[in-house]
């Protein structure tokens, strides 16, 4: 695969970060530099990562990764929007700007499920130049999460705990999606 076809690729598979990135920019009153780095850095991170553990795996366990990595998605995704929708009904001074490890974690890997099935595909193809590839897919997510952020608490904060609730149902859609076209497939 050429370059560009990995930049396309890295942008499509930015799109969930991307998504979630404007949510956690929800949650901050105003923007802050350092949890947007740390946010996106999570983001790129798992995008760079998953790729190559699905590059290692191999055609070997690829069946067993693709009747499950919807599942996981769908339930991390539920969770971290039904827990938005909640907090949107709360007090607004309450915002959840936090990047905890667990959180960020649980985000990382909702975001980059298919980024692993990515990897098993480069394996499959038995590309060259793989780690370059999977590095450019991190970066790439790592400037478009990066933008999610500062759009997310734009938007946020002109239109407060609605644009939370909004982004909780997002999250919630996107984890829906992502079972629904496994399902239908199978």
């Amino acid at each position: 695969m050429g370059i560009i076809e990995t930049i396309f690729i890295g942008v499509g598979l930015a799109m969930d970060a991307f998504a979630v990135s404007v949510c956690k920019g929800l949650w901050m009153s105003r923007i802050d530099w350092k949890k947007s780095f740390i946010i996106a850095m999570y983001f790129g991170f798992f995008q760079m990562i998953m790729p190559l553990i699905g590059f290692l795996l191999g055609a070997g366990f690829s069946e067993w990764i693709e009747q499950i990595d919807h599942w996981i998605a769908f339930i991390l995704l539920c969770l971290i929007g039904g827990k938005m929708i909640k907090e949107s009904f709360g007090k607004a001074e309450n915002l959840n700007d936090s990047v905890d490890l667990k959180t960020m974690i649980g985000l990382g890997i909702a975001t980059s499920i298919d980024a692993l099935a990515v990897g098993i595909t480069y394996a499959f193809l038995d590309t060259k130049n793989c780690m370059f590839s999977f590095f450019l897919i991190g970066v790439i997510t790592f400037a478009i999460s990066l933008c999610g952020v500062k759009i997310g608490n734009k938007f946020g904060n002109l239109y407060g705990r609605k644009a939370e609730l909004i982004g909780g149902l997002i999250l919630i859609f996107i984890g829906v999606k992502i079972l629904v076209e496994h399902v239908r497939i199978v």
